[in-house]
């Protein structure tokens, strides 16, 4: 018998059991559906605006033999990962969540690029690249930091999507996560699933005076005198500044900061999303 047909029986001669039954109908049916989903699989919200396809299309190059961090990058890491911070990419509206996760695919895409000028369907499908800083100038241990030492013998060089460094960000990191940052910082190059939640551990997290990215990207943090001194507007430049300001702002025409740019424009498009105002960093003061 059909539910409908169910109905019509049920309003006729209805029964105490029955109908209590019957109620449950759209909570069992709701249960089923929970449960039929992929135990801890990650940020549903984020997965069904990136879908395998997608995350493909983005990353185009990044399993290519050429590639030092080939078959590394998963889909399915990148998705579980998310589990850990759901505010993640369900912030606010469609457009706004749309941005914000090509924004922080944008970044990452930079950190780890393997494009040039000339590059095959060009410099901007070939994030995901590397896993690991090549050539580091030192081990980017701050001896000065007392609150995260350094373990000898170790280095704190960039690592994963965001390319996490110094150990003033992988004892937190660890912390945060659930692994020892500062004794085993490799695990951030060993392991996927730990590379991306790193990576989202810093977008995620502020680190005063720096907001973190994620509240600028969805428009939750609102300048303050002294970002606004210092020319920082709200938009994909800020979040640059955030991450690599030091480097890269307050320089005009910087290539790196172009870079960026450009990733961010090529995945907008992608989710068809515009990418909103204030792209560059160019007169941006970097913070202290």
């Amino acid at each position: 018998m059909s539910i409908m047909a169910a109905t019509a029986v049920f309003s006729l001669s209805p029964h105490p059991l029955i109908s209590f039954l019957y109620s449950l109908y759209p909570i069992l049916m709701t249960t089923m559906r929970t449960e039929a989903r992929p135990p801890n699989f990650g940020n549903w919200g984020v997965s069904s605006l990136v879908t395998q396809e997608i995350f493909n299309a983005i990353f185009l190059h990044r399993d290519d033999n050429v590639c030092p961090a080939n078959n590394f990058y998963t889909y399915h890491s990148f998705i579980q990962a998310t589990a850990c911070f759901p505010s993640f990419g369900n912030s606010a509206c469609l457009s706004t969540r749309k941005r914000e996760i090509a924004a922080f695919l944008a970044q990452i895409s930079h950190e780890t690029t393997g494009g040039w000028a000339t590059a095959p369907d060009g410099p901007y499908t070939w994030g995901l690249c590397f896993k690991e800083e090549v050539n580091p100038q030192s081990d980017y241990c701050d001896s000065t930091n007392k609150e995260w030492p350094c373990y000898p013998g170790k280095s704190y060089k960039g690592r994963g999507p965001i390319q996490l460094s110094w150990n003033y960000n992988y004892g937190p990191a660890g912390k945060a996560l659930g692994f020892d940052g500062l004794r085993n910082p490799e695990l951030v190059s060993n392991n996927s699933l730990t590379a991306f939640r790193t990576a989202l551990w810093f977008w995620m997290t502020s680190q005063p005076p720096k907001p973190s990215c994620h509240d600028v990207m969805v428009g939750r943090y609102v300048p303050n005198q002294v970002d606004l001194d210092a020319n920082r507007t709200v938009g994909f430049g800020f979040v640059t500044n955030i991450i690599n300001g030091g480097l890269e702002c307050g320089r005009p025409n910087d290539a790196r900061v172009n870079d960026h740019i450009g990733y961010f424009q090529r995945y907008a498009k992608l989710f068809n999303v515009d990418p909103g105002p204030n792209l560059d960093c160019a007169y941006q003061k970097s913070f202290a």
